[in-house]
């Protein structure tokens, strides 16, 4: 723990399935300064009970118990996307800060209760969206932000990535438009915000998608246009059938003074950067951020967690609260509203066909 904090904030996990190996280790292996894990949670046993003891910390089944029972300051919901909301809801009369996962939720009324419920026990909410926080990603912001790119043409995200029915099979929720969404939902829905926060707020969006390798009640397979508010277009390619394993997670600006292209597994991989107007920095860019993480979660986790101890300890601006990530939300239900209805999506609107958070 370095000298900025003074003490560290006891963490709860409520949900231990697949993503809490990423938040158990970042926590429990103390990654994060002013920070620790203090007790896990999971209606399954077993799933607790292996992250309890192999960090030393108790375990339950039941997230009302561990909230009564020890001295936590924030807590983070890693279950299923689906159950979002009302883990949220039921968690902040507890007054400790909370972290969710994307999506947030899969209804936007779902998340306007999580952002009141929070606000009336002032407790921060924090929709963890950590590819905003890789270095390339970060470096892309920064030009961005200080007018390299001039007038903005195009934005585009991919995702190619492997999931198996093997993989959909581990949990009956995965691949369900009541509790999970397909790949825009799920594994793109980190790009899809990227995508809004570089190019601005969205307009209008068309989409179609498929269901090409696995049997899920959802797709597997999405393109989308977009064109935003400033006149830009944007396409978006996600896919969990690329076999036979994960190729790309990328994003791409165009402007009328600049390009850059990030790849990698997951954002982590600096290609292009090439702007009319010279800076002395920019021969070493492609250098220094082209680093590829070991798998497709990344770095950004770390920094996320690190910015939201920041957040709570220093009452630091957030940079994806409730609010912010209820508008990638809203993005994600504009499009799979444009693949039921078959037609282009005006944002702002009120879902009518969007399955996503509706049983079958």
């Amino acid at each position: 723990m370095t000298e900025k904090y003074k003490k560290k904030l006891r963490f709860g996990l409520v949900g231990c399935g697949r993503i809490a190996k990423r938040h158990s280790e970042l926590l429990g292996d103390n990654q994060v300064a002013g920070a620790e894990l203090a007790a896990v949670c999971d209606i399954k046993q077993d799933r607790a009970r292996a992250i309890g003891k192999k960090f030393k910390v108790p375990f339950y089944t039941d997230m009302h118990k561990m909230m009564k029972n020890e001295q936590l300051d924030a807590v983070s919901v890693l279950t299923p996307s689906g159950y979002h909301a009302e883990n949220v809801v039921a968690l902040a009369p507890y007054g400790k800060h909370i972290i969710v996962e994307k999506p947030m939720a899969l209804k936007l009324s779902d998340a306007d209760a999580m952002i009141e419920a929070c606000d009336k026990n002032r407790v921060k909410l924090f929709v963890v969206k950590q590819n905003r926080f890789n270095l390339p990603v970060v470096k892309l912001r920064e030009a961005l932000v200080s007018g390299r790119f001039g007038k903005l043409v195009l934005g585009t995200v991919r995702v190619r990535w492997c999931r198996t029915q093997e993989y959909y099979d581990q949990d009956e929720w995965r691949g369900t438009w009541a509790l999970d969404g397909g790949v825009i939902a799920n594994q793109a829905s980190h790009h899809v915000d990227l995508l809004r926060w570089m190019m601005g707020e969205p307009v209008s969006v068309f989409a179609k998608s498929s269901t090409a390798l696995v049997d899920i009640e959802t797709e597997d397979t999405a393109v989308v246009v977009l064109r935003f508010l400033n006149g830009a277009l944007g396409i978006i390619e996600a896919t969990t059938a690329t076999r036979p394993k994960d190729i790309e997670g990328a994003i791409s600006v165009l402007g009328e003074t600049g390009t850059v292209e990030i790849g990698g597994f997951a954002v982590n991989k600096m290609r292009i950067w090439e702007f009319a107007k010279k800076e002395s920095a920019d021969k070493k860019v492609l250098e220094q951020y082209s680093v590829n993480p070991p798998n497709v979660y990344g770095f950004g986790h770390r920094e996320y967690y690190q910015h939201a101890v920041d957040c709570i300890l220093n009452d630091s601006q957030q940079l994806v609260d409730g609010l912010e990530g209820k508008k990638t939300l809203e993005l994600i239900l504009a499009i799979y509203e444009s693949i039921e209805t078959g037609k282009e999506v005006f944002l702002h609107f009120l879902p009518e066909q969007c399955r996503l958070g509706y049983k079958r």
